[in-house]
């Protein structure tokens, strides 16, 4: 079965959902499901060019230019005008097609296309649909956007794909009219391989200020929905009582809020104490990751976190808030904390951390580990989605192999 796979970049700096769906198309390939991918990318990007699945870009690769009024469809929306005319002529070689994500031009196009299309699809939300925004001029621009594009390609979607029941009743209503098909189907990501010295080596090298001293770990794009803000306040009142203890927190820095967070830090008189290394990627990240005491991710909104994955799947206990919406599976599990998404949530929650005996941390890092083989390894989430997509397919006559191949 020949599944396409439609996001807006494969750009691993765009997050956690193209990590995952390219591990999910690894494990998919076991099953028997062939995978291709149509992005909003510069066909010459190197993220294109290095991606491990068949890939058609038809952006022109503007996308990572400076935003302004005038080039706001190519670097934020990401308009392709030869993404519509490729989607026509392609998508009857598809049995099922999976659009990721919402908000964004490959959204606009797949609702020009898929409905009438007799090709069955879905849409995997990857938290775009929760509430945080509510109240907000975004929020308002986005209900625009969904009487017209966002909710008529939901309601017609054979199914709308969630990672975990607190983003699916989140998700509920939080856009007018709401009527759609919900399955939850989990997610997950690959087991860390490769030699945990030599990662580790290559992390304490390219963060040379930082030595062999114990830290905290914030993996993820620095942003105010990651609650950047709060780990540092939390950290600065545990600082004096750990001297030995640093933070480093690794990230795109996106919409430029890393100098206010210095500002922040110096203030606070532990700026020397954090370490900003940006993004981190291959043997420097699973190093990070390794060699961390906890991995911390204090968000005010977070539909999976791959990286909390992650973290589990090294053996390192998880540190988050409620409304990382896993973080039922982690309490559950005794994987790691959870915290409520405030200033003093997150502080005693780091204060609870470091009071734990060396015994109590090993324990909870056997947890987390046992948590990610259980719940969130790859091939489990994979299974699970294969089977809803081949269910789809077979219930809408996609069942024979089809043998034309796309071309870009």
């Amino acid at each position: 079965m020949r599944v396409l796979e439609i996001i807006a970049s494969v750009d691993p700096r765009e997050g956690g959902a193209i990590e995952g769906l390219l591990r999910q198309a690894e494990a998919r390939h076991a099953f028997g499901l062939e995978t291709d991918i149509l992005c909003l990318d510069g066909p010459d990007d190197e993220w294109v060019t290095q991606c491990p699945v068949p890939t058609f870009a038809l952006g022109s690769g503007k996308r990572r230019g400076p935003s302004t009024p005038l080039n706001w469809l190519w670097t934020h929306y990401g308009y392709a005008p030869d993404y519509v005319p490729w989607l026509q002529a392609h998508v009857g070689d598809y049995d099922i097609v999976v659009v990721n994500g919402l908000w964004n031009y490959s959204v606009f196009g797949a609702r020009q296309v898929l409905p009438s299309s007799g090709i069955p699809y879905v849409v995997f939300a990857h938290g775009m649909l929760d509430p945080w925004t509510r109240g907000s001029l975004k929020h308002a621009a986005k209900q625009l956007l969904w009487l017209f594009c966002e909710g008529p390609l939901l309601m017609r979607a054979k199914a709308v794909l969630f990672t975990a029941e607190d983003e699916m009743t989140r998700a509920r209503n939080n856009f007018w009219p709401y009527r759609v098909n919900e399955r939850i189907v989990g997610y997950g990501t690959a087991d860390i391989g490769g030699d945990p010295e030599q990662q580790i080596r290559a992390f304490r090298k390219s963060v040379p200020a930082l030595g062999d001293r114990a830290f905290l770990l914030f993996l993820g794009r620095i942003h105010p929905k990651k609650g950047c803000d709060l780990l540092i306040n939390a950290f600065s009142r545990i600082a004096t009582e750990h001297p030995g203890l640093d933070l480093v927190i690794a990230g795109p820095d996106q919409i430029g809020w890393r100098s206010e967070l210095e500002a922040q830090a110096r203030a606070a008189g532990i700026d020397r104490r954090i370490h900003w290394p940006g993004t981190v990627f291959g043997d420097v990240k699973w190093g990070a990751i390794r060699a961390c005491d906890a991995f911390v991710l204090p968000s005010h909104q977070e539909n999976f976190g791959v990286a909390v994955a992650e973290a589990l799947a090294a053996g390192k206990p998880v540190l988050i808030t409620d409304k990382v919406n896993i973080w039922r599976e982690i309490k559950s599990d005794t994987a790691g904390l959870v915290a409520t998404d405030d200033d003093a949530g997150v502080s005693d929650m780091l204060a609870r951390f470091v009071s734990l005996s060396d015994a109590e941390r090993k324990a909870i890092g056997n947890a987390a580990r046992d948590c990610f083989l259980k719940r969130f390894e790859v091939s489990i989430p994979a299974r699970h989605l294969g089977r809803v997509l081949s269910e789809i397919a077979t219930a809408h006559g996609r069942t024979q192999p089809v043998t034309a191949k796309a071309v870009p």
